[in-house]
């Protein structure tokens, strides 16, 4: 506000200072007397002022021209003028035009316009180093897979943008399904530009699918040292590799080398269920079974998990029912409440024929955390315990309609797997497998599975007509022999 009233206030005197001059000019005498050719001209001061500025602008206007004229010449011999900087200036304004409305394009989806644009601003510009890329990407968009590739391997040939094109043709090749091709050029983008995270992200999985396990622990170090990469998730990762050259060691017969990399990877990270076990075998192959059973108990108070109750019972092999009891009870100590030790335990109580004492163990867990484990579990103490053969095939049919709990689930895309694995079989993502219960399903039977207790029994021991029921992943109970799970 004050700046503007002070330039209103400079208008003001400038007017009133030029009023006052012509003012003056009028009032006064004299004035100048030009003489021109036998022409004599008379001005008046006021005159004689116009005439001075009128004279000046003409000046002006007249070296303009010349310089014109001069720049016209200079141009028209290629020597690089205003007027040549004029029109390149204008040949700039339209070819970044088109550039932007290509961009545009690609990102409406328009691949064909994108091209077209894309071609006009590259005879605008002349930089290839910025239409190519746009050209390559709405290629790919409109379908022309081969003017992609070409205008990628342009790309490479450029120092600025080899990157760029060594990274396109890599994603091709990947939705080609060429992997062997995409691994190598993203080793070669990895070592253009280290710090680019989705490539380090790109060869890790390549990498790792090839199994090739050192190189892929070497990238991943690349990436905890360039801070893509938080520091525990490193160690988590970095034990999963080394687990996996382990088990590659392993396969390949080769003991000592394989029980050390085991060793280190549980070392990486002690609750890493498959290392643990793997280490554990490698302790008790060198006769150090106070160091295995110290890697187990490590691992089963993180998790709980079959695989660690399985490998202590290789610690110690000929141990009879009563001695394993002992030993159990003290892995389970730390996780008591924990489905698993529950579970663990009454396997233990009905290896020792202690019925009772299994059906305590268990407690009330089928009725919180009914799995088919559990029902079968039941059955085996209702067989121990004497109870009919309606009661226990009543469980074992009840069994067929429960989940199976926890198992290695892929949390990328809930692809359920057998056996822990590095990589997903399903979605090929990284360390993606955790140990939990899948979610449940109905499952579609004529009749419902919800019959089958009343087919074969009840679980309280119902008379009713009976019929064998048989599943492989149910436990075959025998009168003559212990009932375990």
């Amino acid at each position: 506000m004050l700046w503007s009233l002070v330039k209103i206030c400079l208008f003001v005197c400038v007017v009133a200072a030029a009023a006052f001059g012509a003012s003056y000019l009028l009032e006064s005498n004299g004035g100048v007397r030009l003489e021109v050719a036998g022409t004599e001209y008379n001005f008046g001061p006021l005159e004689s002022v116009i005439a001075l500025v009128v004279l000046l602008v003409a000046v002006w206007v007249l070296l303009k021209v010349l310089s014109l004229l001069v720049a016209v010449w200079k141009f028209l011999n290629g020597d690089e003028t205003a007027l040549s900087r004029y029109f390149e200036r204008n040949r700039q304004a339209k070819g970044y035009d088109a550039l932007s409305q290509g961009m545009m394009a690609l990102a409406s989806g328009e691949g064909r316009q994108a091209m077209a644009k894309a071609a006009k601003a590259e005879k605008y510009l002349n930089k290839p180093e910025l239409t190519d890329l746009l050209t390559a990407q709405a290629a790919e968009m409109s379908g022309d897979r081969r003017k992609a590739e070409e205008t990628y391997r342009k790309l490479v040939a450029n120092d600025a943008t080899r990157f760029v094109g060594v990274r396109g043709i890599m994603k091709q090749k990947l939705a080609d399904g060429d992997t062997d091709m995409a691994l190598k050029l993203a080793e070669k983008a990895f070592a253009l530009k280290p710090r680019h995270e989705d490539t380090q992200d790109v060869l890790l999985k390549l990498q790792a699918q090839s199994e090739d396990w050192s190189g892929a622990r070497e990238t991943l170090n690349a990436k905890l040292k360039h801070g893509s990469l938080p520091r525990d998730v490193h160690k988590r990762r970095d034990a999963v590799l080394a687990l996996s050259e382990a088990r590659k060691i392993f396969d390949a017969d080769q003991t000592i080398e394989a029980r050390e990399a085991a060793i280190e990877a549980n070392r990486l990270s002690p609750d890493l269920i498959p290392a643990a076990v793997m280490a554990a075998h490698g302790y008790v192959e060198q006769g150090q079974n106070k160091y295995a059973t110290r890697v187990i108990k490590k691992a089963w108070d993180a998790q709980p998990h079959p695989d660690l109750a399985a490998a202590f019972v290789a610690i110690e092999p000929n141990e009879d029912a009563k001695a394993r009891l002992k030993r159990f009870t003290a892995l389970t100590k730390g996780q008591a409440d924990h489905p698993e030790s529950k579970m663990l335990m009454t396997e233990m109580h009905l290896a020792n024929e202690d019925f009772p004492a299994a059906r305590r163990a268990l407690g009330n867990l089928f009725e919180t955390d009914p799995t088919a484990r559990t029902a079968t579990l039941m059955a085996a103490i209702e067989r121990g315990e004497g109870a009919e053969d309606t009661v226990v095939k009543g469980w074992l049919a009840r069994a067929l309609s429960l989940p199976r709990g926890p198992q290695w689930i892929c949390e990328n895309c809930q692809h359920i797997h057998a056996d822990w694995a590095p990589m997903c079989t399903n979605c090929n993502s990284f360390d993606t497998l955790s140990w939990k219960t899948p979610p449940q399903s109905e499952v579609a039977m004529p009749g419902g599975l919800q019959m089958l207790p009343l087919i074969v029994g009840s679980a309280q021991g119902d008379s009713t007509d009976m019929v064998v029921v048989e599943d492989a992943e149910i436990i075959e109970v025998d009168d003559s022999t212990d009932a375990t799970a």
